[in-house]
Formats: structure tokens, sequence, C-alpha cells
């Protein structure tokens, strides 16, 4: 059977000290709060860093012919993100990060997305997406496993993890992000250099919180950051800038 790379981002926690959780492997890790020194520390399953290696591909090789249309490189474009809870739309950070933009817009133009779900909710921390798991119930047991096969290339960046940021979930070889995300809910500054930001929310930030705040129990990891209410991703849409109101420049 083979080994499955476990996306995963820094768990921060709201108090003081370590905090330790089990994985989906049974490992145990410790985490440093946000409240403790100390760089971000990935979480990491057997031979992951060895399949993440194995499963690197470049990502001008990752799609076949047709996967994508073809499109106005020129013009400025935006992520439409419609979600059980409302919309958010994200402004994309190409600049410091161009080949996570690229894989993005990719994906979400070949419908990747649309079904998924934000299956890890941390209240003043994170929300994180983009598992292909997510789309079938059946699957809960792997939730946060999943990828598009292929991982990108890590692109950290001087781009501060702050509230509204879009930035790449990777385990801990800094090589094997693919298609799971997370969107900030407030200042994470220890992931700031150690994972890809790609963008942030021009507008939704009010959706971000309330899926934020959305209820958590334990999950299968003994995390408590599985929602009791799914929130659904129901699709990611590439669309012009200037179609599209910007809530920040009001």
């Amino acid at each position: 059977m083979p080994l499955i790379v476990m996306q995963r981002i820094l768990l921060l926690s709201l108090v003081a000290g370590a905090l330790s959780l089990t994985n989906l492997h049974g490992q145990e890790t410790d985490i440093p709060s946000a409240a403790s020194p100390g760089a971000a520390k990935g979480l990491e399953t057997p031979g992951a860093k060895s399949s993440a290696h194995a499963r690197t591909a470049k990502l001008e090789d990752a799609g076949k012919p047709g996967d994508t249309k073809p499109m106005d490189t020129n013009q400025k474009e935006v992520a439409v993100l419609k979600t059980s809870d409302g919309e958010m739309v994200a402004e994309f950070s190409p600049e410091v990060a161009p080949k996570t933009v690229e894989n993005f817009k990719k994906l979400a133009r070949q419908g990747f997305y649309d079904g998924t779900a934000f299956h890890r909710i941390i209240k003043g921390f994170m929300i994180q997406g983009g598992d292909p798991n997510t789309k079938d119930l059946a699957n809960e047991a792997r939730y946060g496993s999943g990828g598009p096969g292929y991982s990108i290339p890590a692109e950290f960046n001087e781009k501060k993890h702050v509230r509204g940021v879009l930035s790449m979930a990777r385990s801990s070889d800094p090589n094997s992000a693919g298609s799971q995300f997370f969107i900030c809910l407030g200042t994470a500054s220890s992931l700031d250099r150690q994972y890809t930001v790609f963008g942030h929310l021009i507008k939704g930030l009010d959706i971000l919180d309330k899926i934020g705040n959305t209820p958590v129990t334990r999950g299968n990891g003994g995390e408590s950051s599985k929602p009791t209410a799914r929130v659904t991703l129901e699709s990611v849409k590439i669309v012009p800038a200037d179609s599209v109101k910007d809530d920040a420049r009001k």
C-alpha cells in the first residue's frame, strides 16, 4: 500500500506551553504553542519525506495537454471561492509564488476543488481545505491526506501570515504541497517563510470569520479541529479582477 503524504500545517495553540497530539498513524508529535519561541514544525508520517520526493513533479509537466483553458496571461485574475457559508474573493501574489499560483488556478479551472470541504478549523488560527478526499463522506478517516497526485516546489517568501492570507499546507518536507491550502484567521508569524503564501482575501472576511467560528470536535488524530457541521467549498472560479468588487479598497 503506497504511503500517503500527510499534508498538515503547524498547529498553534492559543494558550502557553506545548501540546501533544497523536496523528492518524499513531505518531506523537510535540507542537509549540503560539506563546512559545522556536521555529514552526510540520507533521510527517512514516516515509513521507521519501514518498514526497518520489512523487514531486515539475509543475509544467503535471497536467496533460488540454487540462486548462487558454487564458490571457496579461489579465489580472482573482479566485471566487463559493462556500456553503457565503462567498470569498482572493487576490493572487504571482510576484512571489508564480508556480503555486499557476497550480492553484489550473486545479480550479479543472473543477478540482468543487465539492470539497474545509475539513480542519482551528479558531483564531486557520481553516484548511483543498483535499479531494473530502468530496466523499465515506473517506472521512482519510481527510487531510489527499492531493492531486503530485507535489510542487516550495516558494517561501516574505509575505506575512495574517488574517485573510492564503498559504499552502504541506508535510515536514518543504516540497510536499499539492492542492491543500489554508486561510489564516489571525496573525501566525511562526509560519512566515516556512509555508508558501500565494494570495489574500479582498472580499468575504466576514465569511472567513463565520467559517472560523464553526463548532469543532476531536477528530481521529485527537485534534480539536473537526467541524461538527460540514462547510463545503462549492466551487472555485478564476475570473477577471475587474469583474469583482474589492471590499479592501472601498
